[in-house]
């Protein structure tokens, strides 16, 4: 939400990138497990990485965003559900209160083969004019059964009595390959309290 947490570098509202970050070439799980096969502790390393996710591959690649978690000290984390209809979740606000520290977590699923460069981008707008700007690598994951989680830096809310009300933030995970995986939008409010 603040401007010190927005990325650097710009080409369009809707496609930010890292500056200096080359996307890798694609490559399947069972490729690199294939490779430097003779080297025992990258072999250890990549099945820590990758778990049991060598031959269960083949299919396409999902990436299911279950759920997004707004977390602050003094008060109970605010969960958001993106396993369904995410239309629903701008018609009610969340109440966040001005100047707290806070980070969100992010739960989801990658099946079929590894997400390269997975990122997460928000323009957050009040009454229609950009207020800031979010683009962060969570990086790349591979396929396994339980769910992936990525916690954000620690952020703090805007403050004063200029910054409180009505805020509306437009979201997005995308991949290296363009490839949007889920795009949803939500409404806060910044209040003096919870």
């Amino acid at each position: 939400m603040s401007d010190a947490a927005a990325a650097s570098g710009h080409h369009s509202d809707d496609e930010e990138v890292t500056p200096g970050y080359v996307a890798p070439a694609k490559k399947t799980v069972e490729e690199i497990a294939e490779l430097d096969k003779d080297d025992e502790a990258l072999v250890k390393y990549k099945q820590a990485l990758l778990g049991d996710a060598v031959g269960k591959t083949g299919a396409p690649l999902k990436v299911t965003v279950l759920k997004m978690t707004f977390v602050s000290e003094g008060r109970d984390p605010i969960e958001l559900d993106l396993s369904g209809d995410v239309s629903k979740l701008k018609e009610t606000s969340v109440v966040i209160k001005e100047g707290c520290e806070y980070q969100l977590k992010f739960t989801f699923n990658v099946a079929g083969e590894i997400v390269s460069g997975l990122r997460f981008q928000q323009n957050i707008s009040r009454k229609g004019i950009p207020a800031s700007k979010l683009n962060l690598m969570l990086g790349s994951f591979g396929p396994r059964d339980d769910a992936h989680e990525f916690t954000t830096p620690t952020d703090e809310a805007p403050k004063g009595a200029l910054a409180r009300g009505k805020y509306h933030a437009k979201c997005k995970f995308i991949d290296d390959d363009k490839t949007i995986h889920l795009a949803w939008e939500w409404t806060f409010k910044i209040q003096a309290d919870w």
